[in-house]
């Protein structure tokens, strides 16, 4: 086969649509990237150039696409993630934070830029890779960020993807315990908590073999930790603040009735760019 790059991504592509890979094209052109150390326009500039590879470049590509038709994600293969507009670090043992989230987490900025206070509070609940509470912390410079993670191997990759944020701080805990000397004072609780029900295991699987159960899978119907979340936000914000979670697409009538049943004012669910329910929000009375 020749070694230019037009044709090791043809190749690659079709082995990965082969596999199953969902966007083949595009992880093909991501990893070669990640090897040259180029942007996905810069390799599909080198296509137009007709650049070829060199062996060493050729055998690092094929050990990435083989280990991707393995299904591996390809965030754990490259080692990073696009959030907004950042670049986190992920790899096993962190949930690899997802485009949906990136919608969720606008009601949250929202509301801390609207909040009249000098330096709102927003906290993340089971922050995972940090990707909420950065988003937070680096969209809003003037609010301060709290963000908590149970999982030591996730809190190990938020700790690195927080790092010199300086209105960010960053535990490992409970989300059910933590930040008792907040009380009341937060303008915005915010969470993607585990909200699969257990025995609704993912059909994909770079989810199902690799993203940690902790961080999918909330009880038999999902809702375990949403309703932790909702009885200690109530507790974090102070009145009128927001509560933000994020959930799957069948599940918001049962979270507004979780929260309507705990006083919270004016549940709402909120769609997706597809038009699936993702989040819900309410204020605290």
């Amino acid at each position: 086969m020749p070694d230019t790059i037009r044709a090791q991504l043809g190749a690659a592509a079709q082995r990965l649509a082969d596999a199953g890979v969902p966007d083949p094209v595009v992880d093909a052109e991501l990893l070669l990237g990640h090897v040259l150390g180029r942007s996905r326009g810069e390799v599909q500039a080198a296509v137009v150039r007709g650049d070829a590879l060199s062996a060493e470049e050729r055998s690092a590509f094929d050990a990435l696409v083989r280990r991707r038709a393995e299904r591996v994600p390809l965030q754990h293969l490259t080692g990073s993630a696009a959030f907004r507009h950042v670049q986190l670090q992920v790899g096993p043992g962190v949930f690899v934070p997802r485009p949906e989230t990136e919608i969720v987490v606008q009601f949250a900025i929202d509301a801390l830029l609207g909040s009249a206070e000098p330096a709102p509070i927003g906290i993340d609940l089971g922050t995972g890779s940090g990707a909420i509470a950065l988003a937070m912390a680096t969209e809003v410079p003037h609010a301060r960020v709290f963000a908590v993670e149970l999982s030591p191997d996730a809190h190990a990759w938020a700790a690195r993807n927080t790092a010199g944020v300086e209105n960010l701080t960053l535990v490992l805990g409970d989300l059910a315990t933590a930040f008792d000397d907040l009380a009341g004072t937060a303008a915005v609780v915010i969470s993607n908590p585990p909200y699969v029900p257990d025995e609704a295991v993912p059909r994909d699987p770079e989810v199902r073999l690799f993203d940690p159960a902790q961080a999918l899978y909330g009880g038999p119907d999902g809702l375990d930790v949403v309703r932790v979340i909702s009885r200690r936000a109530q507790r974090l914000l102070h009145p009128g603040g927001l509560l933000v979670l994020e959930h799957g697409e069948l599940q918001g009538d049962a979270i507004r009735a979780v929260l309507a049943a705990d006083g919270w004012r004016a549940p709402a669910t909120h769609q997706d760019l597809t038009r699936r329910d993702r989040a819900t929000t309410a204020l605290r009375p």
